[in-house]
């Protein structure tokens, strides 16, 4: 699906047929390419309509108004031309900026956009057959903001119960997982795709960095998963039932120590004392461990990923070697013939020093 970066109504122009009639020009743009749409003001009031019923609510802002005598004068009007046009443009980036996707995903208003058909949401069997090398980087930046979508609510999830709403994060949380799950679905049609790809002639490099991305994609997920089944505040009703009834706070000060008579400098290889921040005060020991747990599998999936890329630097190294080597052995083999010629030419100079 493409992932659109910017919507713009630039201009406007008058068409005689079938009736004399005033047409906007929507430009719009994406990860790699743009293109432009030209439409109507009766289309964009079809389309509010039809979002309005598909959705079940109307979009986030307004259509701008339709004067009266309009048929009259507002085809030679400029000033309500323009009025207009920057109407229809702020109603455009209203969607495409909404918080709520579901004017954005609905298939009326990408086909009002003008989508390529080619880079739309393919049939669960077809997606690897029918995505091109540019709809996988659209594919790719469109997952990229599902995620910061899903981020966003688990934020918005905490928030609600630090304000001790806890059906409303229950609510958030279930919205969130939702989210991810389609977009864990989605990552793995992209890991399919490179298989057609690297058919179609894709460089061996390329494959590698985009299997790289692809897999930094599924490592957001799996944290975004453990932050969306685990409560970070106790507070929340959220939770096992030891979350919920933290320790107490002298047993904290005692494991964690008092403040020190003086700060304590730094030194190299020795053990630092515990310290409370922001993450682990919420938290009692199960979640500690939990969440010393998670940072711990961050760090193995972070090595192994590292592992990987230092493979490929020694395959690389190697290979850079065996040329050099396969190089070097050329020019011994050009030097032996300089060699061989100049001894030739010195001989062949005597001759001619006889003869002359």
């Amino acid at each position: 699906m493409t992932a659109i970066q910017a919507v713009y109504v630039r201009d406007h122009e008058e068409r005689p047929e079938p009736k004399p009639h005033v047409v906007f020009r929507i430009e719009i743009q994406a990860h790699v390419r743009s293109w432009h749409m030209w439409r109507r003001y009766s289309e964009f009031v079809d389309l509010h309509t039809e979002l309005s019923k598909s959705v079940g609510a109307p979009p986030p802002a307004a259509l701008p108004p339709k004067h009266a005598l309009s048929m009259l004068r507002s085809r030679t009007d400029a000033a309500r031309l323009e009025e207009r046009r920057a109407g229809l443009e702020a109603y455009l980036r209203a969607i495409l900026s909404a918080k709520d996707s579901r004017w954005l995903d609905a298939f009326v208003f990408r086909d009002f956009l003008g989508v390529p058909v080619g880079k739309q949401q393919p049939a669960a069997g077809d997606s690897a057959a029918q995505m091109t090398s540019s709809a996988w980087l659209d594919e790719h930046l469109d997952l990229q903001a599902r995620v910061r979508d899903v981020r966003a609510d688990v934020n918005r999830r905490d928030a609600l119960a630090d304000r001790g709403d806890v059906a409303g994060a229950h609510g958030t949380n279930v919205q969130a997982k939702k989210k991810l799950a389609g977009v864990l679905s989605r990552a793995g049609a992209l890991a399919e795709a490179l298989d057609t790809l690297a058919l179609r002639g894709m460089s061996e490099g390329e494959l590698q960095r985009r299997t790289d991305m692809v897999a930094r994609l599924q490592d957001d997920c799996e944290k975004l998963a453990k932050m969306l089944t685990v409560a970070r505040n106790t507070a929340r009703g959220l939770g096992s039932a030891a979350e919920r009834n933290p320790a107490a706070g002298t047993d904290r000060a005692a494991l964690l120590g008092g403040a020190a008579s003086k700060p304590v400098a730094r030194v190299f290889g020795a053990p630092q004392p515990p310290k409370e921040t922001e993450q682990t005060r919420p938290l009692d020991d199960q979640g500690l461990l939990q969440m010393q747990q998670t940072q711990m599998d961050q760090q193995d999936t972070q090595l192994a990923q590292l592992t990987a890329i230092l493979q490929r630097q020694k395959q690389l190294g190697t290979a850079i070697n065996n040329e050099l080597a396969q190089h070097i052995e050329l020019l011994d083999g050009l030097a032996d013939d300089v060699e061989r010629v100049g001894g030739k030419l010195s001989a062949a100079k005597k001759q001619m020093n006889r003869l002359g």
